[in-house]
């Protein structure tokens, strides 16, 4: 190999390591890791425990699933208020459909729910993209009358682990080598979307209407159509966690995925997913995710009261929205001077 391939070589390993240092979402890692070290310092059970490891990949498994949801739609400059909502008609109805339909087989009840899931994420899409109402307005509204639908449908009623086949809660607590079920679905589902974010056409155009949605509406981009496909896109992924919920706690009632919403939108933005839309990844939403849980979980053995564990999740979430607002304005400085040097 001559001088010049080599350098050549060693400058491209640079460059892909410079990018990798750059990236938001080794910030979080490395966020993620210091909190496992110094938890762990402290209370060594929290990781080196069967059950702290085990918690530390379960917990988040479901909040992974519908921060990817809320990624996509944030990427194309809207938000799904709806979808801890979601969660709680799409558990409820798995309960349902086991307690009434005893012959149900586990799969079709399991489609049927994240089926449910996505007609109500076309609701918000079709109301966003048709109605072209603001999609903080509609999907506000939707979580309202979809919790409001769920609490009187569910009543004092509740559904408990008696209620449903044994093999279905099994998935709760089934594992695959040492990786729990649930937690290797979520990871499937994020290396899916990942996929069709990077590589497909319509995941580059999701990026596109979320920079500017005029000017990719101008392209001849079809942008009612992918927005309401994102929001069906997030419905269908809160209906899986609905379904992955029932199978893991076996009860379900009526505030079932309360808050989940504030925690999708938390860990995407927390990820790097920017709030204006146009930028971020599934995979540093992902990230967030466990960060947040991991830091709920951290924060009582770590000895803090539960009263800051709120205002701690509250500060990373504004921290994150005024660095993509930093870099937002660094980039515009930087075009502005390469459009300068051009003239």
């Amino acid at each position: 190999m001559s001088a010049a391939t080599t350098s050549f070589a060693r400058r491209g390993v640079l460059g892909r390591l410079s990018a990798l240092a750059a990236a938001r979402e080794t910030g979080i890692f490395l966020a993620l890791v210091l909190v496992l070290v110094v938890t762990t310092a402290k209370s060594p059970s929290f990781l080196f425990s069967a059950d702290g490891f085990r918690d530390l990949l379960l917990t988040p498994s479901t909040l992974v699933l519908i921060a990817v949801g809320q990624a996509i739609v944030i990427i194309t400059r809207n938000v799904d208020l709806s979808v801890g909502s979601i969660i709680g008609l799409t558990a409820y109805l798995t309960g349902v459909l086991f307690k009434y339909n005893p012959g149900l087989p586990i799969p079709v009840v399991m489609l049927l729910a994240v089926l449910f899931g996505a007609g109500l994420g076309l609701v918000n899409g079709v109301l966003v993209s048709v109605a072209k109402v603001p999609s903080l307005v509609i999907t506000l509204g939707t979580l309202y009358a979809y919790r409001g639908i769920n609490v009187v449908w569910t009543g004092s009623n509740r559904i408990n682990a008696s209620d449903m086949p044994r093999d279905f809660l099994a998935i709760g607590t089934a594992k695959l080598w040492v990786l729990p079920v649930i937690t290797l679905i979520a990871v499937v589902v994020l290396v899916i979307a990942a996929l069709v974010l990077r590589s497909s056409r319509s995941g580059r155009e999701l990026y596109a209407i979320g920079s500017d949605p005029d000017a990719a509406h101008l392209y001849g981009l079809k942008v009612g159509r992918r927005v309401l496909w994102a929001f069906v896109a997030s419905g269908t992924l809160a209906g899986l966690a609905g379904v992955l919920y029932t199978a893991r706690y076996g009860t379900v009632d009526s505030q079932a995925g309360y808050g989940l919403e504030l925690q999708a939108v938390g860990a995407a933005v927390i990820g790097g997913v920017a709030i204006f839309g146009g930028s971020g990844s599934v995979g540093g939403a992902a990230l967030g995710a466990v960060l947040l849980l991991t830091i709920n979980r951290a924060l009582p053995v770590l000895g803090i009261p539960d009263f800051w564990q709120g205002a701690v999740v509250g500060v990373l979430i504004i921290a994150a929205i005024i660095l993509d607002r930093l870099l937002a304005l660094r980039q515009a400085r930087k075009l502005t001077v390469m459009e300068d040097s051009a003239a």
